[in-house]
């Protein structure tokens, strides 16, 4: 379980294929404080560290991960966002993320405003129920909300800190973000629709 407060970025050192999956090292500052067997989210997919140094980490993807998270387009020499697993006790500053990746998105469009950015994102029809204005969405693992609720896109408002703190400094036109709705929001949402009249 994490919040999408992002903790760091981490530069992706190599990618190895295992035959169908594939294996990341990731160099991070947060290496040193991790543990074999731990869970950390990586651009928002909850992975678990398998090997580790004092300067960079292994993790392991597999097939199903791949189909359906970005991660697999990723190429040695990218930059991700990194969160360990939440403290239980400790303050939630964004929301419940479970790092369970629902789909990805697309970006649309950037536009540069005088104090900070406007991304548009692009997303699946079936999805639409889930996004709301002023709801809260994690994008590459980062907690944001909702600006602009749109038909199969909505908008997310980005504060300088967190362009600056996340990977989404390098995000472009078109490049490809892992989504995951709110969890409470899904649940209600199956509740509703399973609910019989």
């Amino acid at each position: 379980m994490f919040t999408g407060i992002i903790e760091s970025t981490g530069k992706l050192n190599t990618v190895t294929d295992l035959g169908g999956g594939i294996q990341f090292t990731i160099a991070s500052p947060l290496s040193h404080e991790l543990n074999i067997d731990d869970s950390i989210s990586v651009n928002g997919v909850c992975l678990t560290v398998v090997q580790k140094t004092t300067d960079a980490f292994t993790v392991q993807l597999v097939e199903e991960t791949l189909r359906k998270t970005s991660l697999g387009q990723l190429d040695e020499g990218s930059m991700v966002n990194l969160e360990r697993a939440m403290i239980l006790g400790a303050r939630l500053d964004g929301h419940i993320v479970q790092g369970h990746v629902d789909t990805t998105g697309q970006v649309l469009s950037i536009v540069e405003e005088a104090t900070g950015w406007l991304i548009e994102i692009g997303y699946p029809a079936e999805y639409s129920d889930y996004i709301i204005g002023r709801g809260s969405i994690a994008i590459d693992g980062i907690s944001l909300t909702v600006a602009r609720d749109m038909d199969q896109s909505f908008t997310v408002a980005i504060i300088p800190y967190t362009r600056e703190h996340t990977n989404l400094k390098f995000a472009a036109v078109g490049c490809v973000v892992n989504l995951e709705f709110d969890m409470i929001g899904k649940y209600v949402l199956k509740h509703l629709k399973n609910k019989t009249p």
